[in-house]
């Protein structure tokens, strides 16, 4: 975990973390092997691997599994297509996780690995890529092309206490989490969870505040049991079988969260206070940087493949079952020039990654992404935008 909620000065609770609008503590207890900078892709990679001498920073402590262990991971932070956010750069790819994958597979170190993953288009990570061979179950709070969304939000009903003016939680987490609380895991199989966590996470079939929870890899495991991998607590074995009955929940779209977050900022300031200007003018800089980076991608596409084209071009989307991209260094390649010349994707313009990968797939020569962007980005002001400041995406 980074780290950075319990003591943030903003945190109304020091030292607290909650994940329901009546939750208790959670920070209580929670081990922090690695935190702060010293969470990053590699650093990721190489737990998994149990590659001890990879680790840079950190307890050192790696997934030191043996043949007949099970593995369970769940990962959450921004997404985009092809990618998961890290708080430190550069970002999870989505070729370079399934290879680790297949590297610990290789290794022979687990019997069975289940992993769920929250993030916007966080199918994209999985889909023609991951093989069902591996001995691995995954579920995604989202398809290849669509964002999740958060919820328990100032505002929504339930909301959050009072002193809090962010979301408390995502669509897919607090679906998974919620279930596992409130069932015996002895008695619940992995099936019967992703079917109440799909359900949930598409707010009851209702897509345009719900997003498609997917499933990849092997699907054999979904028979068995959820306390192998989830553990198991003596205090749930009384529960009834469907003891959670959720209703429609408030959400908003995961890239807007940041947003909402600053508005209420702003509207609690005193009028006139320092603090009320400086909102709104991080509001009004979110703003035009995301303006830019919109404008940017449509002019390259326009650039690279005409008025007609450019769009429909840089949106399309692949048939299920094929991958983002077919070559994913090129991927990585395009990010780092667009970056270089235009700014920080940040984690907003995660969802411009399709376009870098259909410039990939229509034969684009990194020559002319660095011509096309630097044409595309020429007189405006990186700033705090510069990669040299933010780190480079890859």
């Amino acid at each position: 975990m980074y780290d950075d909620i319990a003591m943030h000065e903003l945190n109304p609770r020091p030292g607290v973390i909650i994940n329901h609008p009546q939750g208790e503590n959670l920070y209580d207890g929670v081990p922090k092997d690695y935190t702060g900078e010293h969470v990053t892709a590699q650093n990721l990679y190489a737990v998994l691997l149990g590659d001890r001498k990879a680790v840079k920073g950190g307890s050192g402590k790696v997934v030191n599994s043996k043949a007949n262990d099970r593995i369970f991971i769940f990962y959450s932070d921004h997404g985009g297509p092809g990618v998961l956010g890290m708080p430190n750069m550069p970002y999870v790819y989505a070729m370079e996780f399934i290879d680790v994958l297949k590297k610990k597979h290789a290794a022979k170190s687990y019997k069975g690995m289940v992993i769920y993953v929250e993030a916007c288009e966080s199918g994209s990570i999985f889909e023609g890529v991951m093989p069902k061979d591996l001995d691995i179950y995954v579920t995604t709070a989202s398809n290849a092309q669509e964002s999740s969304f958060g919820t328990y939000c100032p505002g929504m009903d339930p909301s959050p206490p009072p002193e809090y003016i962010t979301c408390l939680g995502d669509l897919y987490s607090v679906a998974w989490m919620e279930d596992s609380e409130t069932h015996n895991l002895k008695r619940e199989t992995i099936s019967q969870q992703y079917q109440a966590v799909k359900e949930r996470t598409s707010n009851f079939n209702n897509y345009n505040s719900g997003s498609h929870v997917m499933e990849y890899g092997n699907t054999s495991v979904k028979s068995e049991k959820l306390y192998l991998y989830q553990g198991f607590d003596p205090a749930s074995t009384n529960f009834p079988p469907n003891k959670l009955q959720p209703d429609q929940m408030g959400v908003v779209n995961q890239r807007d969260a940041d947003l909402l977050f600053m508005w209420h900022m702003y509207k609690n300031a005193a009028e006139g206070s320092e603090k009320k200007s400086e909102m709104l003018k991080q509001i009004t800089e979110t703003m035009r940087h995301r303006k830019h980076l919109d404008a940017s991608i449509d002019m390259i596409g326009v650039i690279l493949f005409g008025p007609d084209k450019g769009s429909r071009i840089l949106n399309s989307v692949r048939a299920r079952g094929l991958p983002l991209v077919d070559d994913w260094q090129c991927l990585k390649s395009m990010v780092r020039v667009f970056e270089t010349h235009c700014g920080s994707l940040t984690q907003y313009g995660m969802k411009h990654m399709r376009a870098f990968a259909n410039i990939c797939n229509s034969g684009v020569s990194q020559a002319l992404m660095e011509e096309t962007s630097e044409a595309a980005c020429s007189g405006n002001e990186l700033r705090q935008w510069h990669p040299a400041i933010r780190g480079y995406s890859a």
